[in-house]
């Protein structure tokens, strides 16, 4: 493509919500997961920006966006994402979303149904409690907010966080990109997401979910495994589940080129629904 550069904007407002764009097109939204920022989509931005309008925020207390006063539901971050939306001038967009940014989609979904093309729905849990295991519920506090909690710096946590995320043959650069993401955290924002996860249930059944829904799901994901995604999938009236071969949790970062390839598949074969106002 020609042109490469990130374009990057702020939202006013409170809090402040910071999105780089690149392309053109219909518009494609990328959401991070709760140990990330826009950044871990560079590699997405880039093969779908011949195509569409990618954007990608940091969500609400990450990356460049502004911390928050006050605990966390995830309908704030469904706010933010109208906010997101209205300022773009987008009136239907295609989503993606990671792990939290997914159960962000899934939240958002319900109340915007006009404004949402299509979702992919990549490594995530639908509801904590019944996605979950209890052991699972366990490590994914004890790996996160009981170390933090207890004083220990980011970089102490990040070598075990990673390790529990990624799949056996994930290569250096991927977790060197993994490493940075968690060395940006805002702690206490991240303290919050965690706490308002362990909440998290979508409202209503995915069987209501009308418009089509790609799951991506990592094989070696310990978090949420495929057969999460398989759960998903038999509720879902309009989905296609694919396994990423060789991935943990972080199906993008691990191995961006065959996550690429069915992303772009899907939003393709949909992508004249998205547009802007």
């Amino acid at each position: 493509m020609g042109n490469t550069y990130f374009i990057n904007q702020l939202i006013d407002g409170s809090p402040r919500i910071h999105f780089s764009r690149l392309g053109s097109g219909p518009p494609l939204i990328f959401l991070h997961g709760i140990g990330g920022n826009r950044t871990n989509w560079n590699a997405q931005q880039l093969a779908m920006a011949d195509t569409c309008t990618t954007i990608a925020w940091d969500a609400r207390g990450y990356g460049n966006s502004d911390d928050y006063e006050g605990p966390l539901n995830f309908h704030d971050f469904s706010q933010d994402l109208r906010r997101l939306l209205d300022f773009t001038r987008i009136e239907k967009a295609h989503f993606v979303g990671l792990s939290m940014g997914a159960r962000v989609l899934m939240d958002f979904y319900p109340s915007n149904v006009e404004r949402v093309a299509t979702l992919t729905l990549c490594d995530c849990f639908f509801s904590y409690k019944k996605a979950l295991s209890p052991e699972k519920q366990r490590e994914f506090i004890a790996l996160r907010q009981k170390p933090l909690l207890a004083g220990k710096p980011l970089s102490e946590i990040a070598p075990a966080l990673i390790q529990s995320l990624v799949g056996p043959n994930c290569t250096d650069e991927a977790r060197d990109q993994l490493y940075k993401s968690i060395m940006d955290i805002h702690v206490d924002s991240y303290l919050k997401t965690i706490a308002a996860s362990t909440l998290f249930s979508v409202k209503g059944s995915l069987s209501k979910f009308s418009v089509p829904v790609q799951l991506i799901f990592g094989e070696h994901d310990k978090l949420t495994p495929p057969s999460v995604g398989e759960s998903m999938l038999s509720l879902l009236p309009d989905a296609n589940l694919d396994i990423i071969m060789d991935s943990g949790h972080l199906s993008n970062i691990e191995q961006p080129e065959t996550f690429n390839k069915v992303m772009k598949n899907f939003v393709e074969k949909y992508q004249g629904r998205a547009c802007f106002k």
